[in-house]
């Protein structure tokens, strides 16, 4: 009986260049969805353990407090994660002794079961139960896309993120949990285990339109204890944040120094012929803008607490920082372009204060990234500026 040659049959088994970019993108997003996931099933794990175990391990031991906790419904899976441990435990898969327990070999979906079986015990801790079961409804599409390798959509991948984030908080049980930033910009968790590689650099954005999708000015601005904004214009919150806004924001105890380019001066002109825009126009627009955050300076009690001034150097970047003071730091920064308007040009979005864990027990002389870079360098500018009356 003749067999068939590879060659008759016709299969093509090189990927070009395309094939690998698109597995290659499909990798990265099932990364870091599966990141997500590992973060959500760790601490429901942790609340699970903290909640069920001083109800049943007195009366049951260590070793079997949490096949009694799942109780007959859930005999089947306790035994196979049983199973599984003690597969592991022969063949030395288990590398660390914290994970040498049943409870480590739970799914997600077997987490929440002992969740929702045992709900009058979590109660107390957890306000809404239905929020955290429609979390975890929209996690169980991610966690079967990345278990079976199959390809994620970019809104998938945005819908698990939202959810895991929401899960992280609504698990956290109160304020403190974790840092005030993440109510504004949703915690990366790929951030800290490459966060060397990216210096504090939490966002890219091609333009400010994509940015402003991303991070709407809202999320930016309104928890601001401390607002420092640098540039030509500062259209993005002169335009897009009302003077109302503002007004409330300062009253609530959020301190500004907002820095214009003069505009008056030369620099101006030379960034309108740059742009190939009117003369003058590029100063009037500056000049109302100015007028704008002078008229909410003068609604305030205390005007000191807003601060305008303005600069005679050369433009080199627009930059707005978010309680630079603090470790929940968010910045904004835009370099220009010599034919590009702000509104084109690429967008940063740095974190400050979120590399002091990563960069402890490195040496001293470690650079404090770029988010300290432009903080240095806003004061630098502010120290040389001159107010407006």
């Amino acid at each position: 009986m003749s067999l068939t040659r590879p060659r008759e049959i016709g299969a093509e088994l090189d990927w070009g260049a395309e094939a690998w970019d698109e597995v290659r993108t499909r990798a990265r997003r099932a990364g870091r969805a599966y990141i997500w996931l590992n973060l959500v099933e760790q601490r429901l794990r942790a609340v699970v353990a903290a909640v069920l175990r001083p109800v049943y391990e007195p009366v049951h031991g260590d070793e079997e407090w949490v096949v009694a906790a799942a109780g007959p419904a859930g005999q089947e899976w306790v035994q196979r994660a049983v199973a599984v441990r003690e597969v592991s435990r022969r063949k030395g898969y288990l590398l660390d002794p914290a994970d040498d327990n049943v409870l480590s070999f739970l799914t997600l979906p077997q987490l929440r079961e002992l969740l929702v079986q045992h709900w009058p015990c979590f109660e107390p801790y957890l306000d809404d139960r239905r929020e955290l079961e429609l979390a975890l409804d929209e996690l169980e599409v991610t966690r079967n896309v990345v278990s079976r390798n199959r390809a994620l959509s970019e809104n998938v991948l945005a819908q698990a993120e939202r959810a895991s984030a929401r899960l992280l908080d609504i698990l956290g049980g109160g304020a403190g949990t974790h840092a005030r930033s993440a109510d504004r910009l949703p915690v990366d968790a790929v951030e800290d285990l490459v966060g060397d590689r990216f210096a504090d650099v939490v966002g890219v954005h091609p333009d400010r339109v994509r940015l402003q999708r991303q991070l709407p000015v809202e999320d930016l601005f309104g928890s601001a204890r401390r607002l420092d904004a640098v540039g030509i214009g500062l259209n993005l919150l002169v335009q897009n944040y009302s003077g109302r806004r503002l007004v409330r924001l300062a009253e609530s105890g959020c301190r500004a120094r907002l820095l214009f380019l003069n505009p008056a001066s030369s620099a101006v002109r030379r960034r309108e012929r740059e742009l190939g825009i009117k003369k003058g126009e590029m100063s009037r627009s500056v000049e109302m803008n100015i007028m704008h955050m002078r008229r909410v300076r003068d609604r305030l009690r205390d005007t000191a607490a807003f601060e305008i001034r303005v600069f005679d150097e050369t433009p080199r970047f627009t930059a707005y920082l978010v309680n630079g003071d603090g470790a929940d730091g968010l910045a904004v920064v835009q370099s220009y372009l010599r034919k590009a308007r702000g509104m084109e040009s690429p967008v940063l979005v740095l974190r400050g204060g979120g590399r002091d864990v990563l960069r402890q027990g490195r040496g001293a002389d470690e650079d404090g990234g770029l988010f300290e870079t432009y903080r240095e360098e806003f004061e630098g500018v502010w120290a040389d500026s001159r107010s407006v009356s």
